[in-house]
């Protein structure tokens, strides 16, 4: 300082520079919540929230339920303006402070709290002296055979024990539940207030050796559990209950766990719905509280169960067999062979399905479509043979008829030895390959007997719109890109869409190959 005073150079500008620090919110600093600012308008103003008629927002920016007619049209119930927020800027330390902005009167609803129940304790020990007291009094107006030198002993050791608890009692309270604790697994010291989780007797097995194969499964050594049953594919079929462990998940759902973690469920929703209740706290008053709400709601189901069976009825569909009984199961024993064969027994029923089954009609012996014939490649009776649905049975006269094709019985109907033994795909193969030779046929008489001359004609003609076109090709490839004209997708030369036989040939005889050695002299010929 005494260098800056002297005009000497010293190293101030090395320290942080006052204009270019930031200002930092101070201590107590922080946002207001829950606060309006002042009383509301009277009327509203110009500019302010149509809706609730406060200035700090619009609109569309309006928390308020949404009015039918808006303050700006009514002038009535126009709401306080928002205090805005300060912009706190937190240093290092604010932002990693867990109590900033923390009101010291929300512990006072704590300490109250505290004392409203030690009051109750006050109260409720009043009570038991007071009915102690007079419970003895009562047994010595009737005479009893206790002298009154015991019964003043009493009353002093009980007065006195009494005292001494609630002197006490907040010891008590600490260590109450901590020297009782004998958990599994769990080590606890009322002295140091140490729990170590998960310790094993050192004579027993580790979980990891259980299984050493590579895919056995993972343990965690940070909590030592291992999920997996580790003798899962080792021994058939293995009993869970038999084993010497059978993994976390087993334990985990098995025994009272999922009751507790049902008893834990319950006790966060009754805490969400004002019932002031904890698991660990007071688990017999969760129990009473969980058994009496299973109780009324076994009582409310039944009750809303009778209310619809009486306004809508219905109760005789209720009282049915169980689906072992309508499903045709009974005890009956059967035995089956490796084929499916009844050994032994009696075979069970079929299920039917919902459509009629065994109709028999016309005195037919057998249903419709228990035959069919690979010759008609028809459906008929397996009883008669007969392919008509709706005929009347004939018995075994109609099977031994024999079922020849259709094709047989329309060429020859009253001759059966002279009718063909041909089956009806071999008669339609038969046909196929007689139009077939047929239509090669007409198509070599209309070539042997058409005109030669028009077919030379024909021929050139494509070669002239052939060379015309490899003309208009060779013209159009010495022309600049940027001026061809587009591929409209025009019609060929001859003025036919498709490639007709003449044109391939003429194509095929002006095509340019050039692994051909008179090609050269065929282009400048």
């Amino acid at each position: 300082r005494s260098e800056e005073r002297l005009g000497r150079p010293s190293l101030k500008h090395q320290r942080p520079q006052p204009v270019k620090e930031k200002s930092i919110a101070e201590i107590g600093q922080w946002f207001y919540r829950g606060q309006k600012a002042g009383p509301a308008a009277t009327k509203f103003r110009k500019g302010a929230c149509e809706n609730c008629g406060a200035m700090t927002h619009k609109k569309k920016d309006c928390m308020e339920r949404p009015r039918k007619l808006g303050a700006k049209f009514t002038g009535q119930q126009i709401m306080e303006d928002e205090i805005l927020q300060p912009d706190i800027d937190l240093g290092f330390d604010g932002k990693r402070d867990r109590w900033n902005g923390y009101d010291p009167q929300e512990h006072q609803k704590i300490v109250e709290e505290y004392g409203k129940i030690e009051e109750a304790k006050k109260q409720i020990k009043e009570k038991n002296l007071d009915a102690e007291f007079s419970d003895s009094k009562n047994a010595k107006e009737k005479g009893e055979e206790k002298g009154e030198e015991e019964e003043e002993e009493e009353v002093a050791v009980g007065a006195k024990t009494k005292g001494e608890e609630s002197d006490s009692d907040s010891d008590e309270d600490d260590d109450k539940y901590g020297n009782e604790i004998d958990m599994p697994g769990t080590k606890f010291d009322t002295k140091q207030r140490m729990t170590v989780r998960n310790l094993r007797i050192r004579e027993d097995t580790a979980k990891y050796l259980f299984n050493l194969a590579p895919n056995a499964p993972y343990y965690d050594p940070k909590t030592r559990s291992m999920r997996e049953n580790p003798f899962e594919g080792r021994v058939p079929d293995p009993d869970p209950t038999k084993l010497k462990y059978a993994g976390d998940n087993f334990v985990r759902h098995t025994g009272d766990t999922v009751k507790m973690a049902q008893a834990q469920v319950f006790a966060w929703e009754a805490t969400d719905k004002g019932t002031n209740v904890h698991l660990q706290a007071e688990p017999t008053k969760l129990q009473l509280l969980h058994r009496s709400y299973e109780d009324k709601k076994d009582v409310f189901r039944s009750d809303l169960q009778e209310s619809i069976l009486a306004k809508y009825g219905g109760e005789e569909h209720l009282d049915v067999p169980p689906k072992e009984l309508i499903l045709a199961q009974s005890e009956n024993y059967v035995e089956y062979s490796q084929s499916g064969d009844v050994v032994k027994g009696q075979e069970k029923a079929v299920t039917k399905s919902k459509y009629d089954e065994d109709v028999l009609i016309n005195n037919h012996t057998e249903i419709w479509a228990s035959y069919f014939d690979l010759n008609e490649m028809k459906w008929g009776f397996a009883c008669c043979h007969s392919m008509v649905k709706n005929s009347y049975c004939v018995g075994a006269d109609g099977t031994s008829v024999p079922s020849l094709p259709l094709a047989d019985m329309l060429v020859n109907p009253f001759h059966p030895e002279e009718r063909d033994s041909r089956t009806l795909l071999e008669h339609y193969q038969q046909q196929q390959v007689k139009k077939k030779k047929k239509k090669g046929s007409a198509k070599e008489a209309d070539d042997g007997g058409g005109d030669k001359k028009k077919k030379d004609d024909k021929l050139k003609k494509a070669l002239e719109a052939e060379e015309k076109r490899i003309r208009d090709v060779n013209e159009m490839m010495k022309m600049d890109e940027r001026k061809r004209p587009y591929n409209t997708l025009e019609t060929t030369a001859m003025g036919s869409k498709e490639v007709t036989d003449e044109q391939l040939e003429a194509y095929l005889i002006k095509r340019h190959r050039a692994d051909d050695p008179m090609a050269k002299f065929m282009d400048a010929k």
